[in-house]
């Protein structure tokens, strides 16, 4: 989940009409942008559904079913609070007009983790992307990630320039996937070994019911939408929510179609969990391509968007954490040091707090992936689940019986996932550290006083990502 910052009105003139090209070229920029960090989980959630499944290829089609049937459930919520919130704010907004600012340190709390996980995974499955290209690079897994890691810092260091990368990272990505779907449905350069089914005897729905927590990771950045509409300066509300859900249903219809089809095709294909030095998505796509141009593009292709959503929390998290430190004099919520910035306005003792956090669990990962996806889909579903929770509230007192029943059914199956991973036993890590994170500022909010606008501070962070490129121009 993350909240990737596409500073595309600082490259548009302000536009105040939904109507011509100029909308449009916002709209995608805008949008490609945002999506950047779902559309590229589809490179490890997959595997993780598959690894759940202990292989069984029969099941992993009804798995990822239900695993994009419940991203849509997510993203029909936050259809709502872009309704509800079009300057941004997403869940923390949500919380803290429906039970009181309190509650909104719970999701800030989950999204300060999501952001540390993002960073470590994408990082991660990059650097597994490229020793699926270069296999001889495998005995340097870790080195590899490490480096990838400061290498994206660095450039974050330098401030917001290039954001319309991840734009064009995301289209690249869309393009070469269809291109290697097409051909692997069409002519295929060879067909795998592994088994259709690994495990007859075991109940197939149980089997399912706990596998597709694992690959909820895919929902991740879900909430990006909501949040990154408040850049949109140039725009009014109507506008906004125009570009929020334009971008919301683009999200669904590319993370959706993708997933399905390159799951579709793993079962064709044959291919099951793959060895240490590949990855499913890889050994798709080699199968489909060969060990081609294609195979090369598609690998670049991902690990390269994989970067750029590192990037995007790379500047979301130290931009929460500026936030939260107060700008403009108001009593800050952490200290002022993390709200400290350079000449390209990056915060940059908030940069090095992510790079040191994304470090430590990259190597206690040992670089690998999907060591880290099952802690991914902790943090962001308690998010996910405030803010269900505030719309089916806002829906009751607004007297909408229907819509409060399918927020709270929504908010139930979310609380069903977030359990499932949660006994899994480690996982809880993740959800022990969003409440801390959380409780710690909560108690330095009492203490700076209780500061108002608090529940905007998500909004607060894209607003000042936005408008500082401008202010320089």
């Amino acid at each position: 989940m993350t909240l990737p910052k596409a500073a595309v009105s600082a490259a548009i003139p302000p536009v105040r009409s939904s109507r011509g090209p100029r909308t449009s070229v916002l709209f995608i920029a805008f949008a490609f942008a945002v999506i950047a960090d779902p559309v590229s989980s589809v490179a490890y959630a997959i595997e993780a559904a598959l690894r759940a499944l202990h292989g069984d290829l029969a099941l992993l089609l009804p798995t990822m079913s239900l695993v994009v049937g419940l991203v849509v459930v997510v993203t029909a919520n936050y259809w709502q609070l872009v309704r509800r919130f079009p300057k941004g704010g997403g869940a923390a907004a949500a919380a803290g007009r429906a039970f009181g600012p309190r509650w909104t340190f719970l999701p800030i709390g989950a999204l300060v983790v999501d952001f540390v996980l993002t960073i470590g995974i994408s990082i991660s499955a990059a650097a597994s992307a490229a020793i699926a290209l270069f296999p001889a690079l495998a005995g340097a897994r870790v080195p590899l990630a490490l480096g990838l890691l400061v290498l994206v810092a660095g450039l974050t260091w330098f401030g917001h320039g290039g954001r319309l990368l991840f734009a064009a990272m995301t289209v690249l990505f869309v393009v070469v996937s269809v291109a290697v779907l097409v051909l692997g449905f069409v002519s295929p350069h060879e067909v795998g070994h592994a088994p259709v089914s690994t495990d007859a005897g075991r109940p197939a729905a149980l089997a399912v019911v706990l596998a597709f927590p694992v690959a909820m990771a895919l929902a991740t950045g879900v909430e990006a939408p909501s949040t990154a509409i408040a850049q949109l300066g140039q725009l009014d509300d109507t506008h906004r929510r125009r570009f929020g859900r334009g971008t919301l249903a683009l999200l669904l219809v590319i993370v959706g179609g993708l997933t399905i089809a390159l799951t579709a095709l793993a079962l064709r294909l044959h291919i099951g969990i793959p060895g240490t030095e590949s990855t499913q998505i890889a050994d798709i796509a080699r199968s489909a391509a060969g060990s081609g141009w294609l195979y090369g593009a598609f690998q670049l292709t991902s690990s390269l968007l994989l970067l750029a959503a590192a990037s995007s929390s790379f500047q979301a998290g130290p931009g929460l954490l500026k936030a939260l430190a107060g700008t403009a004099g108001a009593p800050g919520v952490l200290p002022p040091v993390l709200g400290r910035t350079n000449k390209h306005h990056t915060p940059y003792w908030s940069v090095v707090a992510y790079l040191l956090a994304a470090g430590v669990i990259i190597v206690a990962a040992a670089g690998e992936e999907q060591e880290l996806v099952l802690f991914y889909a902790v943090a962001v579903f308690v998010s996910f689940l405030v803010g269900l929770v505030a719309m089916a509230r806002f829906a009751r007192a607004e007297k909408k019986p229907a819509l409060a029943w399918v927020n709270a059914l929504a908010a139930a199956a979310v609380a069903f996932t977030l359990a499932v991973n949660l006994l899994r036993g480690w996982p809880m890590l993740s959800l022990a550290a969003t409440l801390l994170i959380a409780g710690a500022l909560y108690l330095r909010w009492i203490r700076a006083g209780r500061p108002d606008g608090i529940e905007d501070v998500e909004a607060q962070a894209e607003v000042q990502a936005e408008a500082l490129p401008e202010a320089t121009g």
